[in-house]
């Protein structure tokens, strides 16, 4: 595969590289493991999986700093691994084992870390944007220079609740980053049938918002637009708009089979778009890295993807007394 150039800083260090190197290859191996064992039926309920988007939240996640949060919708596996969670703790959840974030009873949508500022996974299409605002208000009313990176997908970009949020937003001038994983298709129904406009970050023109559309299946240009978005709320500028142009590899679920697609459409992405296989390209021509190099990367990291899995099946089913835990809360 030919070797694309990333806008924005093309200089890299080698470290950098192999940063984002092993964060996006975790992310996949831990999601292709998480397909195994749903077919295994040790996972239940829904199972979306971010095989392909990696780019973006990897890209994203070194933007960030102590103190920002992020939240996004219920393919969020990737964004709790980006984040700093551990591996065992979310395959535990996965898995509905008392060992997970939520103690088994979040399951692949609902779990989160108050360490990590990560606010959930949700699964009502759109919730979490105004919830993301309301993190970006508090960090205002502080007085900090958090920002609250929120991520939705093209099919909720439809959502009235969306639009309510911008303009509160924009009248308050509110650090957000709103993050659009425009991964082609909402469901079932590509976004060129669904939505009326080529580029979905224009319609925050309407309340005077700022963004643009990047190349979410490279993790440079990813990061070089996520300085850009984050200075821009850090300067008390209000929220900005970044629609990361990606795409999914699996159907939106575990249960759906993608016949809306051809293998063809697929494979072509697959071969001539991987983010992984963009940033070995670099590795490799570089001559940061040799393919012995990368292979004990793999090795490593399918290691640690299969040893969550272990820690995830010896973990013991939640006590029936979790039914009354996490239902209120104290307040002083």
């Amino acid at each position: 595969m030919a070797t694309r150039k990333s806008p924005g800083k093309p200089n890299v260090s080698k470290d950098e590289l192999l940063g984002y190197y092993r964060e996006m290859l975790l992310i996949r191996r831990f999601e292709e493991k998480a397909g195994q064992l749903y077919g295994m039926g040790l996972i239940g309920g829904f199972c979306h999986l971010y095989i392909g988007q990696e780019a973006v939240v990897v890209g994203l996640e070194a933007t960030a700093k102590d103190g920002d949060q992020r939240l996004t919708s219920y393919r969020d596996h990737g964004h709790m691994l980006a984040c700093g969670m551990d591996p065992k703790g979310v395959m535990a959840e996965l898995t509905g084992r008392e060992g997970g974030y939520s103690r088994g009873k979040g399951g692949s949508m609902h779990m989160f870390s108050a360490e990590k500022n990560f606010y959930g996974g949700h699964g009502i299409v759109g919730a979490q944007v105004p919830i993301g605002a309301g993190l970006a208000f508090a960090n205002r009313y502080r007085g900090n220079d958090n920002v609250s990176f929120t991520y939705f997908g093209d099919g909720s970009a439809n959502q009235g609740q969306v639009y309510e949020t911008f303009n509160m937003a924009a009248l308050w001038k509110l650090p957000v980053v709103f993050v659009i994983e425009n991964n082609q298709y909402a469901m079932g129904t590509s976004q060129k049938r669904s939505t009326s406009t080529p580029d979905i970050y224009t319609r925050g023109q309407a309340f005077g918002i700022p963004g643009e559309a990047v190349d979410g299946m490279d993790v440079l240009a990813v990061k070089a637009a996520g300085e850009k978005a984050t200075a821009h709320c850090r300067a008390g500028n209000g929220p900005y708009i970044l629609e990361m142009k990606t795409y999914r590899y699996r159907g939106h679920s575990m249960s759906d089979p993608a016949k809306y697609r051809s293998r063809e459409e697929v494979q072509k992405v697959r071969s001539e778009k991987d983010p992984i296989d963009h940033v070995r390209d670099l590795l490799v021509d570089g001559k940061h890295a040799s393919e012995d190099d990368l292979k004990a990367i793999d090795k490593e990291i399918k290691a640690t993807v299969n040893e969550s899995a272990k820690f995830a099946q010896e973990s013991p089913e939640p006590a029936l007394e979790e039914l009354w835990t996490d239902i209120y809360a104290k307040v002083s």
